[in-house]
């Protein structure tokens, strides 16, 4: 059946978790794209053997014949188009080579957005992995990309360090605006006196205290730090 394939990799990602990356089908992959050129090769050929036809056949192929006249109760001369409307129809001979072409193209066309659909969808997965991750993917899920999709990933993971180190700002942090920039905090190690965006905090071991969520993300990442939330 055409647009089997192309169905069965879109519901191969539909089926997955949100946010999760099945392995890349490679395979399945290729047998989309291979009946693809076989809709192409199909379409050229039609094309070919439509455009091969002489203006009488093509004209037969529509006109109705004496019998369909007579089974309609029409005469044969009644059936007969003016002269006008024959020399202005150019509309192609719907016969077998016109519905094949157009069986081949809607089947060459939805297998496209087929492959679109699950390329797009899997890149969108990996371009959130680029505010999560650094610029190394873990390998259990660097096994499941293939070789565009890596490339992707280094790509766009580059780019926003870039940006954030032209701003001098980590976007990565609070990824969802918290409602108050400071924070409660225990510090679970002696760190010492450090100077903060906005003060100069004593961090000795077992203090609480409040200080701006941007100064405290980087020790509670290192274990050194704890958010107290009650």
């Amino acid at each position: 059946m055409y647009g089997k394939k192309g169905r069965e990799l879109v519901q191969e990602f539909a089926e997955s978790e949100p946010g999760q990356l099945a392995a890349f089908n490679t395979d399945l992959v290729t047998q989309v794209l291979e009946e693809c050129n076989s809709h192409f090769l199909h379409l050229n050929s039609l094309v070919r053997k439509m455009n091969a036809k002489t203006p009488a056949e093509s004209s037969s192929a529509n006109r109705p014949t004496q019998n369909d006249a007579i089974s309609n109760n029409e005469s044969p001369d009644d059936s007969e188009p003016p002269e006008a409307d024959r020399s202005t129809n150019t509309e192609p001979p719907k016969d077998d080579n016109y519905h094949g072409l157009l069986i081949h193209h809607q089947s060459l066309t939805r297998n496209k957005r087929c492959l679109m659909a699950y390329v797009y969808n899997r890149a969108e997965v990996v371009r959130r992995l680029g505010w999560t991750l650094e610029r190394v993917l873990p390998e259990e899920i660097e096994e499941k990309l293939s070789t565009s999709e890596k490339e992707y990933f280094k790509n766009h993971a580059a780019t926003i360090q870039s940006y954030m180190s032209a701003l001098d700002l980590d976007l990565g942090v609070d990824m969802v605006p918290p409602k108050d920039p400071y924070i409660k905090v225990r510090v679970l190690d002696d760190i010492g006196n450090v100077v903060l965006s906005d003060q100069l905090a004593n961090l000795a071991r077992h203090a609480i205290l409040f200080i701006r969520r941007t100064d405290a993300e980087q020790y509670i990442s290192q274990g050194l730090m704890e958010e107290l939330t009650s």
